[in-house]
């Protein structure tokens, strides 16, 4: 059997209500293994069994409810292919269409609004009634107004109302279908029989203007909603910008410009200056400065040459030069970073399941609560009133419970924020793998992070001289990058890259030798050196000073001894430095009130005098990888919520066990697969950012749901008329269509302002 797990864009989805009705028709789909609708993403991410269905026939089967999927490329393809965001251009021209409709609405709504605004003036004798001439003229306007905005502007809505009685399926379009549609033929039956039905009802109640205003505001608020629905997936379109679109390739021996979908690994690109570099690869002629920004987060242009790796979407800032291609495709980090930003804003976070629920249900329910009102009115009020008149206040609670009681704003006020959230964390180079690592970030109270790669820099690097002869510390250098050049040993390349930084020039050596274990020897300008450890010295019988050396080896440094047959020279210390960052980030956790734990398998002296200088709480040193995964169950069995921040292959089984796990964007394909999140770059200081946008992500989903049930719960009794008894005052469903509207442009634009928040 070969099983499916694609994600397709939904078209025709209105509200959260849309996207229960289309994941229920998925699942009960013979084939179909699970199914997951996003409201605020617009997509479905669907598993099937291709042997018993496909995307056409799934497409078909929601196409009856007024939906169906964008068969063709899938997001995931469009991501990984690198092309044009097509699905935006498309949901642009929707907006487009929307906003023709809203603007030819808005003068109608005017009039109907002014309209009965004069009547509620003329009754408390603010204004004088309208004269019978005007009256007559507007009695024969509004029937032609409301005719053009419910069967055109509010054509979805009147659809919604028409899949209802024939499929059962109810959704936010048909609350507002049957609202608008029960106040239009009211309306129309009192207009057309006028005379007829005055004995039994008052026919000066019509409700045309009702059907105009309401119509009118739900689609400016759908309009304005999905206006600012496209200003949250921001984030993924600026990742498509970064790629470039053609390549340079040398194919039989000519340049052959050609789109970067039909590069092949091995294929040789040039890279002239000022270029975007297309695919991921490895340089083998030329060098060059490249802006690597967008990966690593340094302004500051690295420099590259032959042998070193190249990265798409990053800047070619100067020379001209060749490299081989890698990786193509969806294979490149840009593709992979895009892949991920797009799978985590259409995934759901835990506290989107109660949400979820309620909109699955809140429908039905809705309309049953607004056909109870409409008989309680007519039983109960009809003993006070007179039918007439409670006819007349059913019909008005009726539609405003309809058109209030839209689940959009509950359906929106998790997605949002999350699309906005991952969206601001990729821009800051913080990859968040799904919703529900988000949602657990933002209670982490303890992170361990390992000591090689994430709180240190990862590569040993020369800190430290100890002159003890007359030679000038450039000349020591010298003799000892002279001799470090023909060693491959990393402490060799620290001492090697030191002296190319200062500018510091070797001379040729002869009767070179290793001597195994304990360094090296040979001959500089006709003298005789030595370079190695403590023991080489010692078996030398020269002096030194051994105190001296044990106290910077429990500082985790490495001594290098230069020395001739008779004397010792120098000592470098060679150590794998901290990064900038390290101190402010682990005080910046201690701010948010979280413990920082070290994992390494170092020495414990060495360890603990690191930790020392960053400021970290507690050490745990000589640990294994098993060791790492007791220790971050340990913790959690304390209770404690813990992150784990690590780079190495040898954290991933860590990185899978705890709550949150960190990757380090420097580290290991296998470190980034075992993680929720990823921090391009390597930089520590991004894990605070990663935590507070979090919390900040999390705050603003509460608020919108917050505000998505107190529409509803305050507004649902409003609209039955619940302050009636008491006040004689009823909710009008013109305000009860601008207080939904509003509802879930609120919820969008609170989202918004996480943008705009300072990590």
């Amino acid at each position: 059997m070969n099983h499916l797990n694609k994600t397709y864009r939904v078209k025709g989805m209105h509200c959260a209500s849309c996207a229960g009705i289309i994941e229920k028709t998925f699942k009960k789909t013979e084939g179909v293994h699970s199914a997951e609708v996003n409201y605020g993403t617009e997509k479905a991410k669907v598993a099937f069994d291709e042997s018993k269905t496909n995307v056409q026939k799934l497409s078909k089967k929601i196409e009856p409810l007024g939906y169906s999927l964008e068969i063709g490329m899938s997001p995931d393809e469009h991501a990984a292919h690198l092309g044009l965001n097509q699905s935006k251009k498309e949901k642009l021209a929707e907006v487009s269409d929307m906003k023709v409709k809203v603007w030819s609405a808005i003068p109608l709504a005017v009039i109907a609004a002014f309209v009965m605004g004069w009547d509620i003036l003329a009754q408390y004798g603010v204004v004088a009634e309208m004269s019978y001439t005007i009256k007559e003229f507007i009695h024969h306007l509004l029937p032609i107004l409301a005719t053009y905005i419910l069967f055109v502007v509010g054509k979805p809505y009147l659809l919604g109302f028409y899949r209802f009685l024939r499929y059962g399926k109810a959704n936010m379009d048909t609350l507002i279908g049957i609202g608008t549609t029960a106040a239009f033929l009211y309306s129309f039956a009192v207009t057309a029989f006028e005379e007829a039905l005055r004995p039994f009802i008052n026919v000066d109640y019509q409700y045309y203007d009702v059907t105009i205003v309401v119509i009118t505001f739900i689609a400016l608020g759908k309009y304005l909603e999905a206006r600012s629905k496209i200003k949250t997936g921001d984030a993924i379109e600026k990742l498509l910008n970064l790629q470039a679109k053609t390549a340079l390739v040398i194919r039989d021996g000519k340049e052959i410009e050609m789109s970067v979908n039909d590069v092949k690994h091995g294929d040789h690109i040039i890279v002239k200056p000022s270029a975007k570099i297309p695919v991921d690869g490895v340089i083998t002629e030329g060098s060059s400065f490249i802006d690597e920004s967008m990966v690593t987060g340094e302004p500051m242009p690295a420099q590259k040459k032959i042998g070193d790796s190249v990265v798409s979407g990053t800047i070619n800032t100067s020379g001209s030069f060749t490299f081989r291609a890698t990786k193509v495709g969806s294979e490149t980090l840009l593709a992979q970073i895009i892949k991920m930003v797009e799978d985590a804003q259409g995934s759901k976070a835990p506290i989107q399941a109660l949400a979820d629920k309620i909109s699955a249900i809140f429908v039905p329910i809705v309309l049953v609560i607004a056909f109870l009102t409409l008989g309680a009115w007519l039983i109960f009020g009809s003993q006070y009133l007179g039918f007439s008149q409670a006819l007349s206040f059913g019909l008005v609670s009726f539609v405003g419970i309809l058109v209030i009681a839209c689940p959009c704003a509950l359906g929106l006020a998790t997605p949002t924020a999350i699309i906005v959230g991952v969206g601001k964390g990729a821009k800051e180079g913080i990859l968040i793998k799904d919703a529900a690592t988000l949602e657990k970030l933002h209670k982490v109270n303890t992170v361990v992070v390992d000591k090689t790669g994430t709180i240190t820099k990862g590569k040993p690097t020369l800190v430290d001289i100890q002159n003890l002869s007359d030679l000038k510390d450039e000349e020591l250098i010298s003799i000892l990058a002279s001799l470090e050049k023909k060693s491959e040993h990393p402490i060799a390349h620290a001492i090697v890259n030191y002296a190319q930084e200062k500018n510091i020039s070797t001379s040729d050596v002869t009767d070179f030798e290793g001597i195994q274990g304990k360094g090296l020897k040979g001959t500089v300008k006709g003298t005789g050196y030595l370079v190695g450890n403590a023991k080489l010295v010692s078996d030398l019988k020269l002096s030194f000073d051994v105190a001296k050396l044990n106290v910077f080896t429990s500082q985790g440094k490495t001594p290098v001894i230069l020395a001739t047959i008779e004397k010792v020279l120098g000592i470098v210390m060679v150590a794998d430095e901290i990064k900038a960052e390290s101190v402010e980030a682990v005080k910046n956790l201690h701010a948010l009130g979280i413990k920082v734990v070290m994992l390494t398998g170092d020495d414990e002296k060495a360890a603990k005098y690191m930790a020392s200088l960053v400021g970290i709480d507690d050490v745990v040193a000589h640990v294994l990888p098993q060791d790492k995964l007791e220790k971050i169950k340990e913790l959690q069995s304390q209770g404690r919520v813990v992150a784990m921040a690590g780079d190495g292959v040898n954290d991933a089984p860590a990185l899978a066990q705890a709550d949150v796990g960190i990757a380090m964007g420097t580290g290991t394909d296998v470190a980034i697969e075992s993680a929720g999140i990823t921090l391009l770059g390597g930089d520590i200081s991004k894990l605070v950012k990663a935590i507070k946008l979090s919390k900040i992500t999390m705050r603003g989903i509460k608020q919108n749901l917050f505000w998505a049930f107190i529409y509803n719960i305050v507004g649902i009794p409003l609209a039955a008329g619940a302050l009636y008894p008491v006040f004689e005052w009823l909710l009008s469903p013109v305000f009860a269509g601008l207080a939904m509207a509003f509802s879930s442009v609120s919820v969008v634009s609170n989202s918004l302002r996480i943008k705009a928040k300072k990590l």
